[in-house]
């Protein structure tokens, strides 16, 4: 397991014949092995730019990210440093753009639908070429965590969307990988599948010890699912506030609806979503101003 280091990471997106864009202004976080933390705040203010970044697969304009002591970056600026220096000195870190070692989960799982469930978990394992034994042995006890055993040999396309979550979340794991990323998953389900598939996340970090960064929309899911929970501001995206929380670890012994409907959990609620609307009316406000 790794620690992520994320180091005053800023992020300008330039528009021919247009004004540049900040979308990120010195972001600094530490993850340590095994934490889970959820990312919250207004549109445009990053999030997604941030787990990109983290992936690999946008560099940024400053600053850096680490998974332990190699630095992630994206495939083309690592041509461009391979075209500079073709040749590295025995103490230089290596330079890393997308990878295994960071699975992603999008809101919508990007599972290839004419395929069967296990074969789009066994996937992965498949193209790193290991042992085909091995993968079926790891493929059957992931589908089992999942709920899925029954579903193996099913294609995907005639698969609820929830269901297909858990398909996406399978593959991921598949690939063992150290950090994993998650971009709104959840957000395009109905509630009560969303709520199960909370506690499904919950069970999987608690199981595999993952270090896991989600994106949400949803201040009651951030808080749920959030050891730390990070929200950001308005553009140029930044952290505005952390938190350190204890519903997560209460949401693996007691029933979700008791954690969400205790005093300290509404408390958080109400704090955070005067926080973001206030930031939502910024924005508004600025919409609004004459050019």
């Amino acid at each position: 397991m790794k620690r992520l280091v994320i180091k005053d990471v800023s992020m300008t997106f330039t528009v021919p014949g247009d004004a540049p864009i900040r979308a990120l202004h010195e972001v600094s976080l530490e993850l340590q092995p095994g934490e889970i933390m959820t990312i919250l705040g207004p549109s445009g203010c990053g999030k997604t730019t941030l787990l990109n970044i983290v992936a690999g697969f946008l560099a940024p304009t400053e600053g850096e990210v680490r998974l332990e002591d190699n630095r992630i970056t994206s495939p083309g600026e690592i041509s461009t440093v391979a075209s500079v220096r073709p040749k590295s000195k025995p103490h230089d870190t290596r330079i890393m753009g997308p990878g295994a070692d960071r699975g992603m989960v999008f809101q919508k799982g990007a599972l290839f639908e004419w395929m069967t469930v296990e074969k789009n978990v066994s996937f992965g394992p498949d193209m790193a070429k290991k042992p085909r034994a091995e993968t079926r042995q790891a493929v059957a006890h992931l589908l089992k965590t999942v709920g899925l055993q029954d579903f193996a040999t099913k294609p995907v396309y005639q698969l609820s969307g929830g269901m297909q979550q858990r398909v996406a979340l399978a593959r991921c794991l598949a690939n063992d990988p150290d950090v994993i990323l998650m971009d709104e998953p959840l957000g395009a389900l109905d509630a009560l599948t969303r709520e199960k598939m909370q506690g499904l996340i919950l069970k999987l970090w608690k199981e595999t010890r993952k270090t896991i960064i989600l994106i949400t929309h949803s201040v009651e899911e951030a808080l749920f699912l959030g050891e730390r929970l990070v929200v950001m501001a308005p553009r140029p995206g930044r952290i505005e506030k952390e938190y350190r929380l204890p519903f997560a670890d209460r949401g693996m012994e007691d029933d979700p609806r008791h954690v969400k409907t205790s005093p300290d959990f509404t408390m958080y609620r109400e704090e955070i979503l005067s926080m973001i609307w206030g930031m939502e009316e910024e924005i508004m406000g600025r919409a609004k101003e004459p050019a």
